[in-house]
Formats: structure tokens, sequence, C-alpha cells
């Protein structure tokens, strides 16, 4: 049997293993050689796995490892991508694991490849000759943008776990429900013209401007009539992230564009609230034919509700001595959740270093994390 690196080792070669994630061409990068890392680490410890492209990617790849035999068992689901970095911002190269302050520095440190390493130093302590039922790791792709890798799992796959943990960084707190992400971008073509003449032309911001004010509306619609107090804001949030239009003051601005991000409540659907966008700018539609456009800046994700008082909850908060919550950002659970498992969100590490310059995973985080899933895993599928 192949030797398998030890933890800080893992962890080293994941972190120098690039693989980003983004909308731009040029930014993105394959997965290809995180998933063969860890298909061959948990092939070392007798896993099956296997290695299946994801369509509507740039050549990216999920992996399903399986140790054991039977009905049920647990998932634990993570994503094999990092987000784009900064390099002037970043105090060590983000490429290299760097130990420093008792932290762990490097991309993808706690959000999220690091978890794959210490879910490796998990299993490979476990009686796996005695699994009643089945272990399966799933490492996606392209999470930080399109989700697609999670989707495409969940739309192909026959594996029907009991439990899934997902191991985004939570601080080992079980994550039960969460908001969704829809991104849109309205764009006005006008006409352009000199500015002594506005006759002569159609100011695109002035219609932006009626756009905005219906957004508006719209933003204190989702607020007075959806509301989960569960949340610590606790209605849906509509965001004016980017906004462009013009090229000079003495020109009519021919064209402007803006971006938006809407945070859905559970139960709300990405569909319903492209719907009530339409709604709201169609009497601008209509005045300007053909100059109000809609579109969806990239693949949206839906939002996740979990049971709080289920009894895999409970276990979850009795081993990690953590009450349940709910957060505001969004993660693969609503996908693995089709599966039809009890699904958590709980990992190492902290969603304020998640996308930052600097990230790190503290290391009093390893050793409470590699317990939890061993106990998890025990729970699940030896006992």
């Amino acid at each position: 049997m192949n030797r398998i690196p030890d933890l800080k080792s893992r962890f080293s070669s994941l972190i120098y293993a690039p693989s980003i994630s983004a909308s731009e061409p040029e930014l993105d990068m394959s997965n290809h050689s995180v998933i063969a890392m860890l298909s061959d680490w948990f092939s070392t410890l007798g896993f099956q796995c296997e290695i299946s492209k994801v369509a509507a990617t740039r050549d990216k790849q999920n992996l399903v490892a399986k140790i054991g035999s039977g009905e049920g068992g647990i998932l634990l689901a993570g994503h094999t991508d990092t987000v784009p970095f900064d390099e002037g911002r970043w105090s060590q190269d983000p490429f290299t694991l760097t130990e420093k302050d008792d932290r762990w520095y490097g991309l993808g440190s706690c959000d999220m490849k690091g978890f794959f390493a210490l879910v490796l130093e998990a299993v490979k302590d476990l009686p796996l000759g005695k699994l009643k039922k089945p272990v399966y790791i799933f490492a996606s792709a392209d999470e930080e943008t399109t989700m697609e890798g999670a989707k495409a799992f969940a739309a192909n796959t026959d594996i029907r776990p009991d439990y899934a943990i997902i191991g985004e960084p939570t601080g080992l707190r079980p994550v039960y429900m969460h908001k969704g992400h829809l991104a849109q971008g309205i764009r006005i073509t006008g006409r352009s013209g000199h500015s002594s003449d506005p006759a002569r032309g159609l100011n695109a911001i002035e219609i932006m401007h009626k756009v905005i004010s219906q957004l508006l509306q719209l933003k204190q619609h989702l607020a007075d009539n959806y509301r989960e107090d569960a949340f610590s804001v606790p209605y849906p949030t509509m965001n004016f992230g980017h906004i462009h239009g013009g090229d000079a003051a003495n020109r009519i601005c021919g064209c402007c564009d803006l971006h938006l991000d809407i945070r859905p409540l559970p139960g709300m659907s990405l569909e319903d609230l492209e719907l009530m966008l339409l709604n709201y700018l169609g009497d601008i539609s209509r005045e300007y034919p053909g100059s109000v456009e809609i579109r969806t800046l990239y693949p949206g994700s839906e939002a996740f509700a979990g049971v709080r008082d289920s009894g895999w909850t409970r276990l979850v908060e009795s081993l990690s001595g953590q009450q349940a919550e709910v957060v505001n950002y969004a993660t693969e659970a609503p996908y693995i959740n089709k599966l039809g498992c009890q699904t958590l969100v709980l990992g190492p590490g902290s969603i304020n270093q998640a996308h930052q310059p600097d990230e790190y995973l503290a290391m009093d985080q390893l050793k409470p994390t590699v317990e939890l899933l061993k106990q998890l895993i025990y729970k699940a599928c030896i006992q």
C-alpha cells in the first residue's frame, strides 16, 4: 500500500495546487490536480473512486469516493475550488502553506480544500473493516461560481446516504438553514448625442433612475412580506453592487449597467424572484421598448432549509458542543439535500477568513475536527 502523506503535507499539497474558479476565462483554472490527489489518497485507504467530467464547466471534474456497502451511510462533501486572490494584499505566497501564530495560512486552507485533508486524517484511523454502512466522500467543482459540480452530482447520482456533512467553515457549529443567492444585471440602452440637444437622444442614466426607484420598491416589498426570524437579517436582502454609465459630461449617456444581488429566504424560488423583477420593471420596459435588458450574471443558488429538531441535528449538536444555527451565505447544501439525506453544514475555520487575503485555519481547529468526524462516521456507519 502506498503511504499517505502526513496531515501537514496533505494541506501543503492541496494548497500548492491552484484550483481557482472565476467567471472570467483568463482567471479560471482546472481542478484536475486536486481531484487526482484526493483520488490517489482515498484509493490508498481502500475507497472506490469515480471521477466524472462536469458539463457546463471549463473541463472541471467531480470525485466520489466510497468505502463500505449497503444502504444509507454518511456523505462528507466539499468543494475543490477557491476564489481568485489579490496577490498585493497577501503577506505570503497564497499557494504555499505557511505556519505562523498557530495558524496555517494559504488559499483554500479553510475554504475549503483543507477539509479533505482532515477527512483523510479521520478515516485512516477508523476500523473501516467494521463498517455496517458506507462512507462517501464527494469533492465538487465550481462551487465558488456556478455550483455546477453539486448540481450535476445531485441530478445524476444514485447515492442515497442517511446523513450528509458539508465541510464549509462554520467554526464546527452545525448550520441547518441558509439563504440563497441571485445575481442579476440590468442594462439600459438609450441613444447618445450632444448634451446641448437632449431631445435628439435617450439618456440611459435617466431611465436607470426610474429602474432603481422601482427596484427600491421591490426591496421594500421583500422586507415587508417575507421573514424568517432565525436569521440575523430576517428578510431577503437586495444589494446594488455595481453601476456604470456614460463617458463624458457633455454627452447623452447611451448605455448604463447595474448589477445587483438578492438573498432569498428558504421557500422562495429563484424563478419567482426573476418574475418579480420583470413585473416591477414591466411599465418601464413598455415605456421604452427595447431599452431594458435583464439578465442573469451567473447561475444562482437556492436557499437551504434542513430540520432543526431532527435526530441528526441533535446528535451533531451534542458531539460538537455547539447549538445549530443559520447563516446568511450560500453553500451546496440545497443540492446535497436533494439526495434525501439529513444535511448539515459544518466544518473548521471561520467564514470571516473565507475569500480574504491571508486566509488561514487556526491550528486549534485541527484535532477537534478530526475527532468530531471520527465520531460522526462511527455513529452513522459502525455503531
